[in-house]
């Protein structure tokens, strides 16, 4: 009789995702390479995050299709986690070399000599920013409360409840993403660039994330239907 696989445990699981976060980010700094460093770093560790959210969002949906994927459920905790911590430090690099820890140049606003005041500078980029604040927000929240301790606390029920909301979070994150990958750069006040390169894994990367959420609702509706049918 073959003996049943047992997942890691909690540690190892958190290692092994490390582990894996170290070697994705050292590919994405590759890809960025042309970037000055800060800003290499920046968007190396902010494509890991969203790579780990993807696949956090995508291992429930798994795991309604293919039974056998079940397992992979027990590392959806420690991908979660890892993704809110790889992009707690994008946005440590992004207020220490965009914005110089002046918060109000987040959303967009540069001091103007001639008004003696703030103006708005970039509207795209402060509104990008204000989804991607508010992204961190909620992914914060989901973060903390990913442990057992939360759920006893809160119940199952609002536990989940609450867990629920990873699909708003992953939204706000792909919003945010987007307009950095294709539409910041296009300001006629800066310098044309290159395509980013990552543009269309992005596109397929939403496309698959999409897909396999989408099958796996109609598959539990269908499940449903046919329960209520036979009642």
């Amino acid at each position: 009789m073959m003996r049943r696989f047992r997942a890691p445990n909690a540690r190892f699981r958190h290692l092994l995702v490390l582990l894996l976060s170290g070697i994705l980010i050292g590919v994405f700094s590759l890809v960025h390479s042309q970037w000055e460093p800060l800003h290499r770093w920046n968007r190396a560790f902010g494509d890991t995050a969203l790579i780990l959210l993807a696949l956090a969002m995508a291992l429930g949906p798994l795991a309604a299709l293919f039974p056998r994927a079940r397992g992979g459920l027990v590392w959806r905790r420690q991908v979660g986690i890892w993704a809110m911590m790889l992009a707690l430090v994008h946005v440590v690099i992004i207020l220490h070399a965009w914005v110089e820890w002046n918060l109000i140049r987040l959303f967009g606003f540069e001091y103007s000599p001639m008004f003696r005041r703030y103006i708005m500078h970039q509207h795209g980029f402060g509104l990008a920013n204000a989804v991607g604040i508010l992204a961190l927000l909620f992914g914060l929240v989901l973060m903390l409360t990913s442990n057992d301790r939360s759920v006893r606390w809160l119940t199952p029920t609002v536990w989940h409840y609450l867990h629920r909301g990873a699909v708003t979070f992953w939204w706000l994150v792909v919003v945010h993403v987007g307009y950095f990958l294709f539409i910041h750069f296009l300001d006629v006040r800066r310098p044309m660039l290159e395509p980013n390169p990552l543009q269309w894994p992005f596109v397929m990367l939403i496309i698959l994330v999409s897909s396999l959420r989408g099958a796996a609702f109609m598959l539990q509706w269908d499940q449903i239907r046919r329960s209520n049918n036979r009642q």
